[in-house]
């Protein structure tokens, strides 16, 4: 993969967090960051004003700055801007920030030069990665904030991850025998101006959700087999003639995962009209969060392969003083793909509710001694709460805004609150969901000797593997723990 010239995906932005060495500059790229840096310089040397390379920021744009001054200008505007609050995020984000940057910065209109771009691909393939913290940004310039965090190493400051523990900067590039960089004109604009904090977040949210929605879907097929529902729901043409892309996947892959259940032909004579709507109405459900999903996929691919700086350089005699530093075409998509996933758990645990209710054969509270054993009746609430607190967690950030920089900023996107909610969403998610696997699989327990379809009962047997069946009262805050975290290890067939 090539920085600045190929069009990546989010799932190569990911690989190269795995392995740095995937992604290198070539000469087309390096030869578009060249001429970049040298039309930079051009205007430095020429005396028209224009914005960032000559001039304050900000509300200081008409404050002309002299070219024997411009180092000391970007340096100043890192370090002021470097005021995010809280805890750091996780070291891929800023991992994937960097990736994020670098491919924008390559394609050649920041002028940003060759050894800044170069000095952060070390980094990547060094594993020195800044230390960002994760508040203080309103989406506006960009993510001002937390890029500044992100470059202050270039510059010998700030902290970096060392493995796992934070270190000072100017300790590590000691060890790897590394000196700080000066910034030249524009670099520090040009580094700090952006949505790769936004980005981040929606490129690592996706990750989480797309499996998240495929295992969702496992999941309630498990329910189904449990409640011993219908599977005429999912039949291809109820959904031919209401065709979103969503629902008719999710409802081909309910299809898929009863397929040669024995629960489902014990269905077919029953006097059982319909199911409730958490089940029989999953397609639709589940598809719309799917939906969701590919418009944040596309969003954030096109966010990725563009360029956010400001201003952007076409040529020494053209530059162009604009907004694509703004946040808003990223916030808009992840509040709706925050609501996407919160929706999933909201449903999840109205299939839970109805595991436990004692109908059609399911004792209640999925426990045969219930009285002296409360069973599964607690899991529940934990679902319930987890639920609600999505719900006060799908307000849309990007329906506020508040005037920065003296008003000259006077509409922000809020999108770095979007991304961060939409993680900590997921993030429950996968609780949520692990009541619900808990629940279905202790309600095989009571169709047995009937067989599930192959899959289902391949996941089964997964989630056996940590848990066993509830006899009598246990600790089962740590079963609900250990499927949890085979969610996050991806062990659950899916597919």
């Amino acid at each position: 993969m090539i920085y600045g010239v190929d069009v990546f995906t989010f799932h190569d932005v990911l690989e190269i967090c795995e392995k740095p060495n995937k992604a290198k500059l070539n000469k087309a790229a390096k030869d578009q960051i060249l001429k970049s840096q040298k039309n930079v310089q051009q205007i430095v040397e020429s005396d028209r004003c224009v914005y960032g390379i000559n001039t304050g920021f900000g509300p200081l744009c008409d404050t002309k700055i002299s070219a024997d001054e411009t180092a000391q200008l970007q340096y100043n505007l890192i370090i002021s801007h470097a005021v995010g609050v809280g805890k750091p995020i996780e070291k891929e984000l800023s991992k994937i920030m960097m990736i994020a940057k670098v491919h924008a910065l390559s394609k050649g209109f920041s002028g940003v030069s060759l050894e800044v771009i170069e000095r952060m691909i070390l980094m990547l393939e060094k594993d020195i990665i800044p230390v960002v913290p994760e508040q203080g940004s309103v989406g506006a310039s960009g993510d001002l904030a937390p890029l500044a965090h992100l470059v202050l190493p270039l510059l010998g400051l700030g902290q970096v991850w060392e493995g796992d523990q934070i270190s000072d900067t100017m300790e590590v590039l000691e060890k790897h025998n590394l000196e700080p960089l000066a910034l030249g004109p524009k670099e520090g604009l040009g580094l700090i101006n952006g949505t790769q904090f936004i980005l981040a977040h929606a490129i690592k949210g996706l990750e989480k959700f797309e499996y998240l929605l495929d295992l969702a879907d496992m999941t309630a097929a498990m329910s189904i087999e449990a409640y011993r529902g219908s599977a005429s729901p999912f039949k291809k043409e109820l959904h031919e003639i209401r065709p979103f892309e969503g629902s008719k996947k999710v409802a081909a892959r309910m299809l898929k995962f009863l397929k040669g259940s024995e629960n489902m032909k014990s269905h077919e004579d029953c006097e059982r009209v319909q199911d409730p709507y958490s089940m029989r109405c999953v397609p639709q459900v589940h598809g719309a969060s799917r939906n969701a999903f590919e418009h944040l996929k596309s969003m954030a691919e096109t966010e990725l392969n563009s360029v956010t700086d400001n201003p952007i350089v076409l040529s020494a005699e053209e530059s162009i003083s604009g907004g694509n530093f703004h946040g808003q075409l990223m916030a808009l998509p992840l509040d709706y793909a925050t609501l996407a996933a919160a929706e999933l758990g909201n449903i999840s645990d109205r299939r839970s509710y109805l595991l436990l209710e004692g109908k059609y054969g399911l004792p209640r509270l999925l426990t045969e001694s219930s009285g002296l054993n409360s069973g599964f009746m607690i899991p529940q609430y934990t679902s319930a709460a987890l639920v609600t607190e999505n719900k006060t967690l799908c307000f849309p950030a990007s329906a506020d805004s508040i005037p920065t920089s003296l008003g000259q900023e006077d509409h922000v996107s809020m999108g770095s609150i979007s991304g961060r909610k939409f993680n900590q969403v997921l993030g429950n998610l996968v609780n949520i969901l692990s009541v619900e696997l808990m629940f279905a699989a202790q309600g095989l327990e009571f169709r047995r000797p009937s067989k599930c379809s192959k899959i289902i009962e391949e996941n089964f047997t997964i989630l056996r593997s940590k848990v066993a069946k509830l006899e009598d009262d246990r600790l089962i805050g740590q079963d609900m723990l250990a499927i949890a975290e085979l969610i996050k290890e991806r062990k659950f067939i899916v597919n």
